[in-house]
């Protein structure tokens, strides 16, 4: 205050130290002009000595004046200096500044207090903080100046980068972050509970018991909902509505929706067992209002997916986010039925009446099981009076199926109908239907350009249902519980005409075989209905003889088995990985069975078996027995399968490259039971 009153004061001054002898200088020369009018020399040169004052007077009074507002400036560039370095020393806003070699130069105490007792003067910035020079680089990636938002040291920061200047600011925004993280958690979550088969599973039971598993898995939801701070309601029977935030549902997700397993457990020691799947949708970070009906659509459609992939498990995601898979421990309940199968049929046989062109292929490196797919869906489309053609890359097969090449050619007509993707890109219409089988994933099917090409595509498959799939998909059959492919198709033939000729000898034969093998000679995944179907290809020709033909193993690939788990590595607590030379290709078939080989082996519950393959690309097989869902470790590495068979693609990696990368989702891994 007084300083204000000191500084209005020496203001005051200067403005009188100039006025008054402005004022002096003008009366003298208004009295000079007055005796200029008298003729007396001596006035007139005393009228001319006033004059002469007067104007040194007007020069000391501009002096003056120029002298006043120097010191004036001075003082208020003072003032702002002392202010700016106040307000470099004091404000919440952290400044660096850098060398040409990126040495922090300098730095305000603000930002001192993040460095604690670190010295960082004179330090290149990489070598004071990891975490600001990750910062600092992707920045410095800009070529115009930009800011962003990130979370440090317990704190949220606005940071910048001056690069011209050599400076970044980091601005503490912890208040304002803190409420948006507050807003974040609350965002709604809705999930759509289903008791997985319950009809079914209730069916014998009497009013009482049935009363009592209702009352036991309500029970079990509301006790889970309190824990969590949520609502769940029953809707149905076996209909649940989940509501939650999405602070809450990172917590569920942290404890890996463990509702999951308490139930089924629970169930199954009470000799009821039972099994839930939920899907889980959450309010989108750009939406400032959830839409509530949208949430629940997408929460039904994950509903829907985690059913497809056998149930017992809960699938969470939001558009253009990958979902995450929680749960699916146990091998699926058999769910489907004869009357579903023969409405499948019955659908796929009207589809081929209003098609005139029909073309199928499985995936690329094709096993047993996606020819003998094929095969029996172009044999489904002659019962119909359709030709169907099979597209198939000769140049990508491993050698069981160019055995097999060679005695489909025998047969006319199949070898008539097997044509090259390059082939079924000039046939195809807009008008042609496309069946893909053995596979739903279009990036490894033969050709994934065809997919988008014709009127729409029909999917079957027994492999659990991922995020990849076509978009223009007009039915599915994904049954993950099935043995195999063929095993699904052989139940449509049945639907058939009885006028239509019967499928022959070696399309039965292969059929079969891609049973057998994908059964691992019905051990795995088998049901009565894979003992019917295979009764079915028996009757109609199947050649036990050629089974065992093409069941045979080479000497050579028999040696390059050898080979991998001679290379086997034992990680505790039950995993063995085999892996192949960097340099040394090895076929899919191989690596399977050199997978099912070390399943065999005492004190091993899963085995991986990486190698290269022949498009460069590496290779996972993983095999379990059922302990270990292998299926979930191969999405995260970007497959699929079954919970105990799988396998996955790497581009981009080693062998060696790729084990790293396996070892650390087993590692974070919670797939066993």
């Amino acid at each position: 205050m007084n300083k204000n009153k000191n500084s209005q004061v020496s203001f005051l001054w200067s403005k009188s130290a100039v006025f008054v002898p402005l004022v002096l200088a003008l009366l003298l020369v208004i009295s000079a002009f007055g005796m200029l009018m008298h003729s007396n020399l001596m006035i007139a040169g005393l009228s001319f000595l006033m004059i002469v004052i007067a104007g040194i007077l007007v020069y000391a009074a501009f002096k003056q004046a120029e002298k006043a507002f120097k010191e004036k400036i001075l003082t208020l560039t003072e003032d702002i200096n002392s202010i700016e370095n106040e307000i470099l020393l004091q404000i919440p806003l952290g400044i660096i500044l850098f060398d040409d070699d990126e040495s922090i130069r300098w730095m305000n105490p603000y930002m001192q207090n993040f460095f604690k007792n670190s010295e960082a003067l004179g330090n290149k910035i990489s070598e004071v903080d990891d975490s600001l020079f990750s910062i600092y680089t992707d920045l410095k990636k800009e070529s115009q100046f930009t800011h962003k938002g990130i979370s440090w040291e317990n704190h949220y920061l606005n940071v910048g980068l001056l690069q011209d200047q050599h400076a970044m600011y980091l601005l503490d925004i912890t208040e304002y972050g803190e409420i948006a993280e507050i807003a974040d958690k609350n965002r709604l979550v809705i999930g759509n509970i289903l008791i997985d088969n319950y009809d079914e599973n209730i069916s014998g039971y009497t009013d009482r018991r049935k009363s009592n598993v209702d009352n036991f898995i309500t029970k079990q939801f509301a006790a889970w909902a309190r824990k969590f701070g949520s609502f769940v309601k029953r809707l149905d029977d076996d209909r649940f509505l989940l509501v939650s935030t999405y602070g809450k549902l990172l917590k569920m997700e942290e404890d890996k929706f463990s509702i999951i397993d308490s139930i089924r457990e629970a169930t199954l020691k009470a000799n009821f067992p039972i099994t839930i799947s939920i899907g889980v949708s959450y309010q989108d970070k750009l939406e400032t209002t959830p839409d509530i009906g949208k949430m629940n659509e997408l929460a039904q459609t994950n509903l829907d997916l985690a059913l497809s992939r056998g149930g017992d498990q809960v699938v969470v995601k939001i558009e253009n986010e990958k979902a995450r898979y929680y749960g699916g421990k146990t091998n699926p309940m058999e769910k489907r039925t004869h009357v579903r199968s023969r409405q499948i049929a019955m659908s796929i046989a009207k589809m081929m009446e209003r098609n005139e062109s029909i073309f199928v292929m499985g995936h690329d490196y094709p096993d047993m099981d996606a020819i003998g797919a094929c095969l029996g869906i172009r044999r489904i489309a002659e019962m119909n009076q359709r030709k169907c053609y099979i597209i198939l890359n000769e140049s990508r097969i491993n050698h069981d199926i160019e055995k097999l090449l060679v005695e489909l050619r025998k047969d006319e007509n199949i070898r008539n109908s097997i044509i090259s993707p390059e082939m079924a890109d000039e046939m195809m219409q807009a008008s042609s239907l496309l069946f893909i089988v053995d596979v739903h994933r279009p990036s490894i099917t033969v050709a994934p350009k065809l997919i988008e090409k014709g009127n729409g595509v029909v999917v079957i498959d027994h492999h659990r249902k991922g995020e990849e799939f076509p978009e223009n998909v007009l039915l599915e059959y994904i049954e993950p519980y099935a043995s195999s492919t063929c095993e699904l198709i052989t139940e449509f033939f049945q639907y058939q005409s009885t006028s239509s000729q019967s499928i022959n000898r070696i399309e039965a034969t292969t059929m079969l075989v891609g049973i057998i093998i994908d059964s691992r000679n019905f051990s795995l995944r088998t049901g009565s209905r894979t003992f019917d179907a295979a009764s079915y290809l028996k009757s109609c020709g199947a050649d036990s003889i050629m089974i065992q033909e093409f069941l045979k193993e080479d000497l050579s690939d028999y040696i390059k088995r050898s080979q991998l788990i001679e290379n086997v590595e034992i990680f505790p607590p039950y995993y063995g990985i085999a892996i192949g030379d960097d340099h040394t290709v090895y076929s899919t078939v191989v690596a399977a069975q050199a997978a099912d080989t070390l399943l065999s082996m005492n004190g091993i519950v899963a085995s991986f078996v990486i190698y290269l393959r022949e498009d460069k690309r590496v290779g996972i097989s993983a095999r379990s027995m059922g302990n270990v869902n292998v299926q979930t470790i191969m999405e995260k590495l970007g497959g699929g399968g079954h919970l105990s068979n799988a396998a996955t693609q790497i581009s981009g990696m080693s062998v060696t490259e790729a084990k790293d990368a396996l070892l650390e989702v087993i590692k974070g891994d919670d797939s066993t039971e």
